[in-house]
């Protein structure tokens, strides 16, 4: 997602799958949607992606996969040294509120779907319905 906590990309995979393998599927997939379009070669001049949070589940390896094979920087948003009870981290509350807006869907709030394809679509839908509503507003 982006820094306003829009959805870029979404793959949903099996709970067996641990989330830097995950990750890498992601960011690939970002990468090929980003980097090299079919549709439109040019618009990869207009890329501005260059810095990525994560979790610290995503901490090891993937960092440097990160940087070698994309070209992007992979900053892991960690908690502060002896920090007790709930804090806010840093931009880890935009990832909090994209959930809750999708867990506010129906469809989204268990796990209905046989699918993954049928799961991701649905995140799409949601995503797509969230963003309509607020351009009705302005």
């Amino acid at each position: 997602m982006d820094t306003l906590g829009l959805v870029m990309l979404v793959v949903v995979t099996s709970a067996s799958v641990q989330d830097r393998d995950g990750g890498k599927m992601v960011l690939r997939g970002l990468f090929e949607r980003i980097k090299k379009p079919t549709r439109y070669p040019h618009w990869w001049r207009y890329c501005r992606l260059e810095l990525i949070w994560a979790d610290g589940a995503y901490r090891g390896d993937l960092i440097e996969w990160v940087k070698d094979m994309l070209g992007w920087q992979l900053s892991i948003v960690e908690k502060a040294q002896g920090q007790r009870g709930f804090v806010a981290l840093p931009r880890r509350w935009v990832v909090e509120r994209t959930f809750a807006w999708l867990n506010r869907q129906r469809r989204l709030s268990k796990d209905y779907e046989r699918l993954p394809q049928t799961s991701e679509a649905f995140v799409y839908v949601a995503m797509i319905r969230l963003m309509v509503r607020k351009l009705a507003h302005v």
